[in-house]
């Protein structure tokens, strides 16, 4: 039996890859659920059925908008800031981030989570048609010093700033990329990439996240 079989994971279906990272999830061995609106209990009680919680990619100023619309918004950002651990991928990071720029660094002011202490800067790495995929080594990642993990960019976030609770994961090359820095970080329970791990076949980011989720399960609630 997985380690994760007891594991509940809400995946955020309103855009992007929602049915890759629901795939990756349940080849690790843990339960994945899609949520597309306000669950029937209430967003807020409906959301403590989850272990964890998957942000995919997208248009993050449209999900933005659509976590509002639905009613979801506040559900989860008091659910991931009382400790539920939460992974976000490209526009999942934006969402996550207290600060978000635009290409050229100006200040955006779009609907977001905000509890990732980072700075986003949407589209760093340029147009569609400048996606590229590298190998990233990945700290506390499984074998991630001697393996790297493949990791896909498309139109995807640099992290331009991060604060002192945040601890820098992975970090992309000027040899790799049109820019250079930050691109998955890790604040307590909340884990964030720039980059599309559910689009490849290697699931060790997914175990990760799990294995946060399973330790926070593990913890006493008073």
């Amino acid at each position: 039996m997985s380690a994760f079989a007891d594991l509940r994971i809400g995946v955020l279906a309103l855009q992007g890859a929602f049915v890759e990272h629901a795939r990756m999830v349940r080849a690790c061995g843990a339960r994945a659920e899609e949520i597309r609106k306000p669950l029937s209990c209430g967003a807020a009680a409906g959301l403590d059925a989850f272990d964890g919680i998957i942000l995919p990619g997208g248009e993050s100023t449209v999900m933005g908008k659509l976590l509002l619309e639905r009613g979801l918004m506040d559900a989860l950002r008091a659910r991931i800031a009382d400790g539920m651990p939460v992974y976000g991928s490209c526009a999942g990071l934006i969402l996550l981030c207290r600060n978000i720029e635009g290409p050229d660094g100006e200040p955006l002011d779009q609907p977001r989570l905000g509890l990732l202490d980072a700075t986003a800067r949407r589209n760093a790495f340029g147009r569609q048609a400048d996606s590229f995929e590298c190998r990233l080594r990945v700290r506390e990642l499984e074998h991630g010093e001697e393996h790297p993990l493949p990791a896909v960019f498309i139109r995807a976030p640099l992290i331009t700033h991060v604060g002192t609770e945040v601890r820098v994961l992975a970090e992309v090359a000027e040899t790799d990329a049109l820019v250079s820095g930050p691109v998955a970080v890790r604040q307590g329970n909340i884990l964030a990439t720039s980059f599309h791990p559910e689009l490849t076949r290697d699931t060790r980011m997914h175990r990760l996240f799990l294995g946060l989720a399973a330790r926070e399960r593990r913890v006493p609630k008073s």
